[in-house]
């Protein structure tokens, strides 16, 4: 992606404007950002995906001021009858489940991938939404069918509604609001409360959101990992005391003990290698949701893609896909970056990796984390 072009995605704006201008800063309305936009299902599939047990989805249901949230799978008995106004199904990770939603996630690469979420479809029919609400995280809101009205708000008075299922705002002060059409979109940075209700019904709006980890919750995943690295570790050496003197307190703690603590977490922390790999790995792991099914074997010739549920990144020394990490260098990490950066990579550029890196690519397709390509027409000339 050219991130110094224009694009009509962005209000004309390049993705690198974006970025400096809008991102975590303020909210953007751009008027048919993806002009003749179709949904990336229809109504039935969206609820035929909200009655499966492998996705996440929820309905959300409002009658004045009452409020009713149910998580599913949901059955389209569970679904209120379609002329009922005041209702809302949101189903996670489209992305995951439909190539159409996956496409139109690939549109917003231009930020890391280590901060994408996901892409969730909200249905609603006439007034329903889900309540003046604010995300910790960064969310385009596209509309692809029907019409929703956004009310929106800065950041401020974050005090919860009590005693309701979903978390939402009690004093709502919207400063800006606008109906939004097919193709519409609006970013918002975190933390700005808004509120979306449909207008018409049979309205369907993409939120393609952005994770963004609490410093106390990726502390956790970190030590984790790190925990499982230092368990497979070689080194069983054991703490020794030879020296110990009887004690008349035996509750204390040996301060040689404490400093053998010390070293022990020093010497993982002190690991080049380990802090990368531990937040690549936690970074690339899919949600726990997510599974594959055995692949193909790559054939030769073959260009190869990532599976659209596989998450691959890197760093200067590793590898990271779907929660595993790998050392790479020189041409074989060039062409490592090349398919993680294009979720595709040709085939001559397949051929020109090392047998080790091949290796490691037939894994990947087995376990359905890869798939072979038909090359592209003039892929052998390049």
């Amino acid at each position: 992606m050219d991130i110094d072009r224009p694009l009509p995605l962005l209000g004309g704006l390049s993705p690198a404007a974006f970025m400096r201008r809008h991102w975590q800063k303020k909210p953007l309305l751009v008027r048919q950002a993806v002009p003749g936009v179709q949904p990336p299902v229809t109504r039935a599939e969206a609820f035929a995906l909200a009655a499966r047990d492998d996705v996440e989805s929820r309905l959300v249901v409002q009658s004045g001021e009452d409020w009713r949230l149910r998580r599913g799978p949901l059955p389209r008995a569970a679904l209120p009858p379609l002329k009922q106004p005041g209702w809302t199904l949101l189903v996670q990770g489209l992305d995951l489940h439909e190539a159409a939603a996956h496409e139109l996630l690939a549109r917003f690469r231009f930020v890391p991938e280590a901060r994408l979420d996901d892409l969730m479809v909200s249905y609603a029919t006439d007034g329903g939404g889900v309540g003046p609400h604010l995300d910790s995280y960064d969310v385009f809101l596209l509309q692809v069918q029907g019409r929703r009205r956004w009310r929106i708000a800065p950041p401020g008075d974050a005090t919860l509604r009590e005693g309701l299922p979903l978390k939402i705002l009690a004093r709502f002060e919207p400063q800006q609001e606008w109906v939004l059409e097919p193709g519409d979109m609006l970013y918002l940075p975190p933390r700005w409360g808004h509120d979306g209700v449909a207008e018409g019904g049979d309205c369907m709006t993409c939120s393609i959101g952005f994770r963004a980890p609490s410093r106390g919750e990726l502390a956790r995943d970190l030590l984790q990992r790190l925990a499982d690295m230092a368990a497979e570790e070689a080194d069983e050496r054991l703490y020794r005391d030879p020296s110990q003197p009887a004690t008349q307190a035996p509750g204390q703690v040996p301060a040689a003990l404490a400093v053998f603590a010390q070293q022990a977490l020093q010497r993982v922390f002190e690991d080049p290698d380990a802090l990368a790999c531990a937040l690549g790995e936690t970074l690339s792991e899919p949600k726990s949701a997510v599974w594959f099914e055995p692949g193909e074997p790559l054939k030769e010739g073959a260009a190869v893609t990532l599976d659209r549920r596989t998450r691959m990144m890197y760093d200067e020394r590793h590898v990271f896909i779907n929660g595993e990490s790998f050392r790479a260098g020189g041409r074989d990490a060039t062409l490592m970056r090349r398919l993680a950066d294009g979720r595709r990579l040709a085939a001559p550029d397949v051929a020109r990796l090392s047998p080790q890196a091949r290796g490691l690519l037939g894994d990947w397709a087995a376990a359905g984390w890869v798939r072979g390509a038909a090359a592209a027409a003039g892929e052998a000339q390049r």
